[in-house]
């Protein structure tokens, strides 16, 4: 079977130039590829997320970081904020969990 290639005419945004069926021009050299540039994106992105994360575990909040300091009294100060905020946010979801009930009727 013979298969029709369909060529591809595109403008690039640097230079204003015509280029047929490559995914970068021919003139000054610019990526012009449409796909590339959405895998480069999406490559970028995911990076950016590997980072975000490699960040939030070496910066622990500051009940963690209490409750793995090698000094006692600080990892007793350390369980009462984790308790503290666990507390609290108990409190507020069975808050939000009774407001819910009443505005359901």
């Amino acid at each position: 079977m013979n298969k029709l290639k369909t060529s591809s005419n595109i403008k690039c945004k640097e230079c204003g130039v015509f280029t047929e069926n490559a995914d970068y021009c021919k003139n000054c050299g610019a990526l012009i590829s449409h796909k590339i540039e959405r895998e480069l994106r999406e490559t970028a992105f995911k990076k950016e997320q590997i980072e975000e994360a490699k960040r939030a575990l070496e910066n622990p909040n500051l009940p963690t970081r209490l409750m793995q300091h090698p000094f006692f009294l600080y990892k007793i100060i350390g369980w009462i904020l984790h308790s503290v905020f666990l507390i609290i946010s108990a409190i507020g979801a069975l808050l939000a969990w009774f407001i819910a009930m009443v505005a359901a009727g």
